[in-house]
């Protein structure tokens, strides 16, 4: 069993002789409250130590065990813990197995004391797995869920999960689980290949009886950094995490990603799926927004590409960026299993200047929807020396109100239409020509509250391998928007094309840029 350890007083025999001076430092320091400071003295130390890989403590029958099996341990409700006291949030564990091979030490802080929260396998229904009870006496848990009665009283949602690596998951009211977020991101999509920083150890506050928040720590380490968060969970319609981070280097490395999200996309409208499919679209997110710091809005959709793209924005100071799930009707999805219209969006919205950088896309091919395939970040243009803190703060909403994340007074890509170019002939028969159609449908207030004499016009640039053979522009009267029509003529097919596009009045713009690429094919 994993000990127990207390921050606390133990009652001293008479006898024993406890300086004034002790007694005085220990009282400060109890009543000192838990903060990121401790977690970050900590990171900070680790820097000047040799990065131990943690080993495996796991039994064959849990190292060995497939997925289908993992999902069978699932934890008890009776024995959630804080069961028994007076919190509306309950934390259940992940039990170890596959590749969740080594045990994530988790504490916990009551009127800023510590305690570990021991592993119990009593605590897990184990379903029809058969084992030697013995081989999980040294075994502790993988990572940490979250509950709280989000979607009616009294009824225990999961709303947030916290397992592998430095991933985690959260959603608000009605939602399911879709994209992650996770710590931080080293060196992704490089030829040297990418590190996976891990959450080591976790310190959880027990929130009060009306509280609708919680708060809790987080210690990071990886061969190459080291690293202190403190995640502060709001729950509601939307869910809030916001973060507070202090990153150490350990280790020269390439880049990092700062805020990251990892979702997948498999197919949409803007590309089909190759292959027969009743679904219209399967994603957990179809595009990447960015706010820039200059006050640009971005609309980047997201494609399933046939080899590893990465597409960089320089942005400097920016005010937000995020991977988004825009389409939230069931008959864009049609799935009564996955309900990919219930997975949210989620948005990064920094606090303070963060300086020079960019965001990066990482798109990289799958075949299926089991793969997590797109990465978004934000990476600075400089890193500290070895030792100095990396420190970023920024809130992390994760929602299914998309249009409320943008500025009133901009209309948003409601989709992007990927289809062969063709054209209408005077027997009204249409021809298709070998040209490639891209439709973009912009719709928000500002656009359905103009006079129909309106003057809207496009601005369009595409890149030089591809030619515009016509632009049209439409009022789309279902959606009170705008419907462009590009039709290009690609040069090269085995070279990507870069597109942008935007609808304005006079000087004033009405829209976010789509800023779209059509990847190449071999």
């Amino acid at each position: 069993m994993l000990s127990r350890t207390r921050v606390a007083v133990r009652s001293k025999p008479i006898f024993c002789l406890i300086s004034l001076a002790s007694a005085s430092l220990f009282s400060t320091f109890q009543a000192h409250a838990f903060s990121l400071d401790e977690v970050a003295a900590e990171a900070r130390a680790l820097v000047d130590k040799p990065y131990v890989e943690p080993a495996s403590n796991l039994p064959p029958e849990f190292s060995e065990m497939k997925f289908a099996d993992y999902q069978k341990m699932q934890p008890k409700p009776e024995k959630f813990e804080w069961r028994e006291q007076d919190t509306p949030f309950k934390l259940a564990f992940y039990h170890q197995g596959m590749h969740f091979n080594t045990p994530v030490k988790i504490n916990e802080i009551v009127d800023s004391k510590v305690e570990e929260i021991n592993y119990d396998p009593e605590s897990f229904d184990f379903g029809d797995m058969s084992f030697n009870q013995q081989s999980t006496s040294q075994l502790g848990y993988a990572g940490v869920r979250v509950l709280y009665p989000i979607n009616q009283p009294g009824k225990e949602d999961e709303v947030m999960s916290i397992l592998g690596a430095s991933y985690f998951r959260v959603i608000g009211k009605g939602h399911i689980y879709g994209l992650s977020g996770r710590g931080l991101a080293v060196d992704t999509a490089l030829p040297e290949g990418e590190e996976f920083p891990a959450f080591r150890e976790l310190w959880i506050e027990r929130p009060e009886p009306d509280d609708t928040h919680m708060v809790f720590y987080a210690l990071m380490d990886s061969p190459s950094v080291t690293g202190a968060y403190k995640f502060t969970l709001g729950i509601g319609d939307d869910a809030v995490l916001d973060v507070e981070s202090k990153v150490f280097m350990r280790e020269d490395v390439n880049k990092v990603g700062i805020a990251p999200l990892t979702s997948m996309f498999l197919f949409g409208p803007n590309q089909p799926s190759p292959t027969a499919n009743f679904r219209p679209a399967i994603h957990d997110s179809n595009g990447l927004a960015i706010h820039t710091g200059k006050d640009e809005w971005l609309w980047r959709p997201l494609n399933n590409p046939e080899q590893v793209s990465v597409s960089t924005f320089e942005v400097e100071n920016p005010r937000g960026f995020g991977l988004l799930q825009r389409g939230r009707d069931f008959s864009d999805f049609e799935d009564l299993e996955d309900r990919y219209d219930l997975r949210p969006s989620t948005w990064i919205e920094p606090v303070g200047d963060w300086g020079k950088g960019k965001v990066e896309l990482v798109e990289i091919p799958t075949a299926d929807e089991t793969n997590d395939n797109i990465v978004a970040f934000w990476t600075p243009d400089e890193l500290p020396a070895k030792g100095e803190s990396l420190d970023f703060a920024y809130s992390m909403r994760w929602t299914t109100n998309e249009p409320a994340l943008l500025d009133d007074d901009i209309a948003w890509v409601k989709q992007t239409l990927r289809t062969p170019g063709e054209i209408k002939q005077s027997n009204l028969i249409r021809h298709l020509d070998g040209s490639t159609g891209m439709l973009i449908d912009f719709e928000g207030p500002v656009l359905a509250q103009l006079p129909g004499d309106a003057n809207v016009t496009p601005e369009v640039s595409v890149g030089e391998n591809a030619e515009v053979l016509e632009t049209l522009l439409q009022r789309n009267p279902v959606t009170e928007g705008w419907r462009m029509t590009l039709r290009l003529r690609v040069k090269d097919t085995q070279q990507p094309v870069e597109m942008r596009a935007a609808l304005v009045s006079g000087s004033k713009s009405l829209t976010e840029t789509w800023s779209y690429q059509i990847p190449p094919s071999t």
